[in-house]
């Protein structure tokens, strides 16, 4: 069984955002490298008679007769599980599920996980059909784990027009959510990251029904006078000052560069408001990044030691990398990066659409060229390979479709102003295949540009020395 795990997720309210959009995003990573994902539209349904069934826990859920229609992620090989990961509904909701926590032996010797239960498999499935806002993705949640429970500890983001929330996961049956503040981000890495709860402010906050009584009857809580779930549900191990805490410093120093912290602290802060105002490129930047420009840059010039000292928020086995931008009375975005997104550029596409292109929508199990997926990953390797000589090139291509992308959007917004209904969808759906042509193209040409060039770096290259 894979297990998807080890992600790194990023949340930008509408105040904090250059463009006042509200921003959810996340890098899912797997154990191995190479985990083909699709990326297509899943129809809306109306009427429906069906109960859905894991693939991973067996779980069985009577679902609604009526579900929207939503953009969705699934693995291109479903043997395991459906894993769609993330998506926008026809509401303007979004949804990316899910960012693997761990909840600590104390919580879980009282309320331990439910093999049977809800698992990221099935989450998105479950709930993102079925939604009208982000705080009502939190409800149908909530309302799932208290029917059967949690498989694992978990982190999930839901987003709409108006609002953030950040949902936690941490025991088989106790969660917390966060409505992100609208001049706020919010930084997660694979550890609990909720701080103080405040129970009078329902507004802002949400929690499973019994969480304060269950901390209560089993004296869970360290701290006289509050509630800080951070502290009484999450761990502050090796592992976290390594693996997880120094992506959340990392994303804070670049989005508050004059704040100096240490990047093994446990007590990093969960909310930030940043120095300047963020844009999509910046999120890109993130998720894009391997601790560049410091000595723990794993690709730089540091000490061998402080290259492997932590683990960094792009990697090799970063199967799918998502940006969801919800704007305001504009069209709604669905960026999508395939391949190691430290080389790859995240490709927009818009969600009020019904297909997506034949190189997003098939992909095979093993290496082709006719898939984006597979495109990507082959423009990866052979950046890494001779990364000294092809980054900065490959840079500049992700730069030059940056711009492009940002061209292509207001254009299409313009040209989609007249239009609504069917005749909407059916024009964004013919710019998702040429935006989908383009980047391909652009893709390719890059590809066989740095094959071509590394062709003459080989270390089997020979001159005769003439003075033999």
């Amino acid at each position: 069984m894979q297990k998807h795990s080890a992600c790194s997720s990023i949340m930008v309210g509408k105040k904090a955002a250059m463009d006042g959009s509200t921003y959810i995003a996340r890098n899912e990573d797997n154990y191995v490298a190479i985990y083909p994902k699709k990326f297509y539209v899943e129809p809306a349904v109306s009427n429906q008679d069906k109960t859905y069934k894991s693939f991973y826990n067996d779980l069985t859920e009577k679902l609604p007769a009526n579900g929207y229609r939503y953009t969705t992620s699934p693995d291109a090989n479903t043997t395991e599980g459906l894993y769609e990961e993330d998506g926008i509904n026809e509401k303007d909701v979004a949804m990316s599920a899910t960012e693997s926590v761990y909840g600590n032996e104390r919580v879980l010797g009282y309320d331990p996980l439910i093999p049977e239960g809800v698992a990221e498999d099935s989450i998105t499935t479950l709930v993102l059909p079925y939604i009208d806002s982000a705080r009502d993705g939190v409800r149908r949640l909530g309302d799932l784990i208290a029917k059967y429970g949690s498989a694992e500890s978990n982190g999930v983001q839901f987003s709409d027009h108006d609002e953030i929330w950040y949902m936690e996961i941490a025991t088989g049956h106790q969660w917390v959510a966060i409505r992100i503040p609208d001049d706020c981000y919010a930084f997660a890495a694979n550890q609990i990251g909720i701080e103080e709860i405040d129970f009078d402010d329902p507004d802002n906050y949400m929690w499973s029904a019994d969480i304060q009584k269950f901390v209560a009857e089993h004296n869970l809580n360290p701290d006289e006078g509050k509630f800080n779930f951070r502290h009484i549900f999450g761990t502050d191990t090796k592992t976290d000052h390594h693996y997880n805490t120094p992506r959340v410093w990392f994303a804070q120093k670049y989005l508050n560069p004059s704040t100096e912290q240490d990047p093994e602290s446990p007590e990093l802060p969960f909310l930030c408001k940043p120095e300047k105002k963020i844009s999509v490129e910046d999120i890109q930047y993130v998720l894009k990044s391997h601790y560049n420009e410091t000595q723990f840059d794993p690709l730089g010039s540091g000490s061998e030691d402080d290259k492997k000292r932590y683990r960094s928020i792009s990697l090799s086995r970063t199967a799918n990398s998502h940006i969801l931008q919800l704007k305001k009375d504009k069209l709604s975005v669905e960026w999508k990066c395939f391949g190691i997104p430290s080389f790859t550029p995240f490709v927009p596409f818009f969600t009020n659409a019904n297909d997506t292109d034949e190189t997003y929508r098939e992909v095979s199990d093993s290496m082709n060229l006719k898939d984006a997926y597979w495109i990507y990953e082959a423009l990866s390797m052979v950046v890494e390979t001779h990364y000294a000589e092809f980054i900065e090139e490959d840079l500049d291509y992700q730069k030059e479709l940056s711009q492009w992308a940002r061209e292509k959007i207001a254009t299409v917004e313009q040209e989609s102003e007249s239009l609504s209904g069917a005749e909407l969808i059916s024009y964004l759906t013919d710019q998702n295949h040429k935006i989908a042509t383009y980047y391909n193209d652009k893709a390719k040409e890059m590809l066989a540009k740095l094959v071509t060039e590394g062709a003459e770096l080989s270390k089997l290259t020979f001159k005769m020395d003439p003075n033999l």
